[in-house]
Protein backbone atom coordinates (compact mmCIF):
# COMPACT_ATOMS: atom_id res chain seq x y z
CA UNK A 1 0.00 0.00 0.00
CA UNK A 2 1.30 3.05 -1.25
CA UNK A 3 0.57 6.29 1.43
CA UNK A 4 -1.05 9.25 -0.18
CA UNK A 5 -1.60 12.55 1.45
CA UNK A 6 -4.78 13.25 2.22
CA UNK A 7 -4.51 17.13 2.18
CA UNK A 8 -2.06 19.87 1.80
CA UNK A 9 -2.76 23.19 2.04
CA UNK A 10 -0.54 26.19 2.30
CA UNK A 11 -1.36 29.94 3.71
CA UNK A 12 0.83 33.03 2.84
CA UNK A 13 0.63 35.58 5.23
CA UNK A 14 2.82 39.17 4.14
CA UNK A 15 4.08 40.13 7.06
CA UNK A 16 4.81 44.33 7.18
CA UNK A 17 8.55 45.41 8.70
CA UNK A 18 8.48 47.33 11.32
CA UNK A 19 10.52 49.94 10.13
CA UNK A 20 7.56 50.55 7.41
CA UNK A 21 5.03 50.70 10.64
CA UNK A 22 7.02 53.39 12.01
CA UNK A 23 7.31 55.69 8.55
CA UNK A 24 4.00 56.74 7.98
CA UNK A 25 3.29 58.29 11.43
CA UNK A 26 6.83 60.16 10.97
CA UNK A 27 5.45 61.53 7.94
CA UNK A 28 2.68 62.73 9.13
CA UNK A 29 4.06 64.08 12.17
CA UNK A 30 7.01 66.33 9.87
CA UNK A 31 3.06 67.56 7.94
CA UNK A 32 1.99 68.74 11.34
CA UNK A 33 5.05 70.29 12.42
CA UNK A 34 5.19 72.55 8.64
CA UNK A 35 2.12 73.48 9.04
CA UNK A 36 1.74 74.19 13.33
CA UNK A 37 5.62 75.79 12.55
CA UNK A 38 4.19 78.23 9.86
CA UNK A 39 1.56 79.12 12.08
CA UNK A 40 3.41 79.95 15.72
CA UNK A 41 5.89 81.92 13.63
CA UNK A 42 3.26 83.94 11.70
CA UNK A 43 1.50 84.48 15.14
CA UNK A 44 4.62 85.72 17.10
CA UNK A 45 5.38 88.41 13.95
CA UNK A 46 1.45 89.28 14.30
CA UNK A 47 1.88 90.25 17.47
CA UNK A 48 4.57 92.32 17.49
CA UNK A 49 3.44 94.20 14.76
CA UNK A 50 1.73 97.59 14.61
CA UNK A 51 -1.95 97.66 13.21
CA UNK A 52 -0.32 99.48 10.43
CA UNK A 53 2.55 96.67 10.01
CA UNK A 54 -0.28 94.26 10.10
CA UNK A 55 -2.42 95.51 7.04
CA UNK A 56 1.04 96.03 5.28
CA UNK A 57 2.16 92.30 5.45
CA UNK A 58 -1.34 90.28 5.24
CA UNK A 59 -0.70 89.54 1.74
CA UNK A 60 3.29 88.84 2.40
CA UNK A 61 2.10 86.35 4.86
CA UNK A 62 -0.54 84.40 2.93
CA UNK A 63 2.24 84.28 -0.23
CA UNK A 64 4.49 82.86 2.26
CA UNK A 65 1.50 80.61 3.07
CA UNK A 66 1.16 79.29 -0.60
CA UNK A 67 4.83 78.91 -0.70
CA UNK A 68 4.86 76.59 1.95
CA UNK A 69 2.12 74.64 0.93
CA UNK A 70 3.60 75.01 -3.23
CA UNK A 71 6.53 73.07 -1.87
CA UNK A 72 5.05 70.74 0.79
CA UNK A 73 2.72 68.81 -1.54
CA UNK A 74 5.72 67.46 -3.81
CA UNK A 75 7.24 66.41 -0.41
CA UNK A 76 3.84 64.18 0.21
CA UNK A 77 3.99 63.62 -3.07
CA UNK A 78 7.50 61.97 -2.81
CA UNK A 79 7.71 60.44 0.95
CA UNK A 80 3.93 58.49 -0.33
CA UNK A 81 5.37 57.12 -3.73
CA UNK A 82 8.68 55.80 -1.19
CA UNK A 83 6.40 54.07 1.16
CA UNK A 84 4.28 52.93 -1.76
CA UNK A 85 7.48 51.50 -3.13
CA UNK A 86 9.30 50.26 -0.26
CA UNK A 87 6.26 48.16 1.14
CA UNK A 88 5.62 46.25 -2.46
CA UNK A 89 9.58 45.58 -2.17
CA UNK A 90 8.77 43.92 2.02
CA UNK A 91 5.62 42.19 1.72
CA UNK A 92 6.50 40.42 -1.76
CA UNK A 93 9.81 39.13 -0.08
CA UNK A 94 8.78 38.76 3.75
CA UNK A 95 5.68 36.18 3.49
CA UNK A 96 4.98 33.34 6.36
CA UNK A 97 4.20 30.00 4.56
CA UNK A 98 1.63 27.45 6.90
CA UNK A 99 1.32 24.39 5.53
CA UNK A 100 -0.83 22.00 6.90
CA UNK A 101 0.89 18.16 7.62
CA UNK A 102 -0.38 15.46 5.47
CA UNK A 103 -1.85 12.00 6.99
CA UNK A 104 -3.03 8.60 6.58
CA UNK A 105 -4.89 6.56 9.20
CA UNK A 106 -4.60 2.82 8.14
CA UNK A 107 -7.17 0.13 10.00
CA UNK A 108 -6.00 -3.58 10.23
CA UNK A 109 -8.16 -6.69 11.25
CA UNK A 110 -5.50 -9.56 11.53
CA UNK A 111 -6.10 -13.49 12.38
CA UNK A 112 -3.41 -14.96 14.57
CA UNK A 113 -0.28 -14.84 12.86
CA UNK A 114 -1.08 -12.84 9.93
CA UNK A 115 0.57 -9.45 8.49
CA UNK A 116 -1.04 -6.36 6.68
CA UNK A 117 -0.85 -5.23 3.07
CA UNK A 118 2.79 -3.20 2.79
CA UNK A 119 2.81 0.11 3.76
CA UNK A 120 5.14 2.65 2.10
CA UNK A 121 6.07 6.05 4.07
CA UNK A 122 7.00 8.70 2.66
CA UNK A 123 10.93 9.22 1.71
CA UNK A 124 13.34 11.37 2.90
CA UNK A 125 11.12 12.87 5.62
CA UNK A 126 10.75 12.57 9.23
CA UNK A 127 6.98 10.38 9.64
CA UNK A 128 5.47 10.28 12.70
CA UNK A 129 4.31 6.54 12.96
CA UNK A 130 1.37 5.87 15.46
CA UNK A 131 -0.14 2.35 16.01
CA UNK A 132 -2.29 1.00 18.56
CA UNK A 133 -4.42 -2.18 19.65
CA UNK A 134 -8.11 -1.42 20.26
CA UNK A 135 -8.77 -5.45 20.66
CA UNK A 136 -10.18 -5.22 24.16
CA UNK A 137 -9.26 -6.74 27.84
CA UNK A 138 -5.44 -7.11 28.67
CA UNK A 139 -4.34 -6.86 24.58
CA UNK A 140 -5.17 -3.13 24.06
CA UNK A 141 -2.42 -0.75 23.80
CA UNK A 142 -0.06 1.82 21.65
CA UNK A 143 3.14 2.77 20.55
CA UNK A 144 4.75 4.98 18.18
CA UNK A 145 8.33 6.00 16.04
CA UNK A 146 9.84 8.89 14.38
CA UNK A 147 11.12 7.66 11.22
CA UNK A 148 12.61 8.09 8.14
CA UNK A 149 12.74 6.40 4.63
CA UNK A 150 15.92 6.45 3.20
CA UNK A 151 14.89 4.77 -0.73
CA UNK A 152 15.97 1.82 -1.92
CA UNK A 153 18.27 1.21 1.47
CA UNK A 154 16.31 1.46 4.57
CA UNK A 155 14.19 2.23 7.70
CA UNK A 156 15.51 3.82 10.69
CA UNK A 157 13.54 4.92 13.68
CA UNK A 158 13.14 5.99 17.17
CA UNK A 159 10.67 6.05 19.57
CA UNK A 160 8.42 4.40 22.41
CA UNK A 161 6.92 0.61 23.07
CA UNK A 162 3.94 0.50 23.78
CA UNK A 163 3.68 0.10 27.74
CA UNK A 164 3.82 -4.00 29.45
CA UNK A 165 3.69 -4.21 33.51
CA UNK A 166 6.34 -1.41 33.28
CA UNK A 167 6.54 1.53 31.70
CA UNK A 168 6.80 2.77 28.44
CA UNK A 169 10.70 1.66 26.61
CA UNK A 170 12.33 2.86 24.05
CA UNK A 171 12.98 1.60 20.46
CA UNK A 172 15.44 2.44 17.77
CA UNK A 173 17.04 0.43 15.14
CA UNK A 174 17.42 0.46 11.45
CA UNK A 175 17.07 -2.11 8.64
CA UNK A 176 15.16 -3.76 5.72
CA UNK A 177 13.34 -6.13 8.10
CA UNK A 178 12.53 -6.82 11.49
CA UNK A 179 10.94 -5.22 14.70
CA UNK A 180 9.97 -1.50 14.81
CA UNK A 181 7.41 -0.65 17.66
CA UNK A 182 4.96 -3.01 20.00
CA UNK A 183 1.47 -1.57 19.75
CA UNK A 184 -0.40 -3.85 22.13
CA UNK A 185 0.02 -4.42 26.15
CA UNK A 186 1.22 -7.93 25.87
CA UNK A 187 3.88 -7.16 23.32
CA UNK A 188 2.34 -9.36 20.48
CA UNK A 189 1.12 -7.11 17.86
CA UNK A 190 4.05 -5.27 16.28
CA UNK A 191 5.18 -3.02 13.09
CA UNK A 192 7.85 -4.56 11.26
CA UNK A 193 9.90 -3.58 8.52
CA UNK A 194 8.88 -5.46 5.52
CA UNK A 195 11.14 -4.51 2.84
CA UNK A 196 13.40 -1.74 2.54
CA UNK A 197 10.80 0.48 1.38
CA UNK A 198 7.72 -0.70 3.14
CA UNK A 199 6.50 -1.53 6.90
CA UNK A 200 3.61 -3.51 7.61
CA UNK A 201 1.56 -4.57 10.85
CA UNK A 202 1.78 -8.69 12.01
CA UNK A 203 -0.18 -9.94 14.66
CA UNK A 204 1.82 -12.67 16.74
CA UNK A 205 -1.54 -13.60 18.88
CA UNK A 206 -2.94 -16.92 18.74
CA UNK A 207 -6.43 -14.89 18.48
CA UNK A 208 -7.50 -12.28 15.83
CA UNK A 209 -6.40 -8.46 16.51
CA UNK A 210 -7.66 -5.06 15.61
CA UNK A 211 -6.66 -1.68 15.80
CA UNK A 212 -4.90 0.95 13.50
CA UNK A 213 -2.01 2.61 12.39
CA UNK A 214 -2.10 6.60 11.55
CA UNK A 215 1.18 8.18 9.39
CA UNK A 216 1.83 12.12 9.56
CA UNK A 217 4.32 13.89 7.92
Amino acid sequence: MFVRPLQAKAETRPQLHPALLRLSPMISEYLIMLDSGSEKRYTRKRRQRTPKQKGTHTHKMKAVRMRIQKFSRPLVILLATAVVIITSMVVANATQTITTPNAVKITYSLAAGASSAAITPATNTSVLVMGCCTTPNTTAGAGQVSLIHIPSTDMRWVGLESPANIASTITSGHGSTGHIVYIDFNHYVEIQVASADTIRVHNGLAVSAAGNVTLVW
